[in-house]
């Protein structure tokens, strides 16, 4: 069953409780929504949409529910990024890629993970 898609504020929550798990409300409210201007209350309901989605399990410890990832991240960011490449630039990451090329700081590591990105695409396509 394919999950429901995430905003970016829900990512970055579920970024933060994946780093941080298992974490309780207070303790995301305190750490993640006082820096964002977030009301507990509005951390609550984040936490609880994300668990109604599929992307957060709770069990109560201590009279305290805690709060844990259910997917690893990077299958996350992958499909937050699938949906926004077909959503938001209409299946063509031409203008990602541009965007890219105008980026002034490219670190020599996410430099090296492009080029073996291009490396691998190129000989998946030679063995089509």
């Amino acid at each position: 069953m394919r999950r429901k898609t995430i905003g970016d504020q829900e990512l970055a929550l579920l970024q933060y409780i994946g780093e941080n798990e298992p974490t309780s409300v207070g303790e995301v409210a305190t750490a993640f929504g006082e820096a964002r201007g977030l009301a507990r209350s509005t951390v609550l309901t984040m936490m609880e949409r994300l668990r109604t989605k599929g992307y957060l399990q709770r069990a109560q410890q201590d009279g305290v529910y805690r709060y844990h990832t259910t997917a690893e991240q990077q299958d996350v960011v992958n499909s937050a990024v699938g949906s926004f490449v077909e959503k938001t630039l209409q299946g063509s990451i031409s203008p990602f890629v541009a965007w890219m090329s105008e980026k002034a700081a490219v670190s020599d590591n996410e430099l090296a993970e492009l080029e073996a990105l291009v490396s691998k695409l190129q000989s998946q396509r030679r063995e089509d």
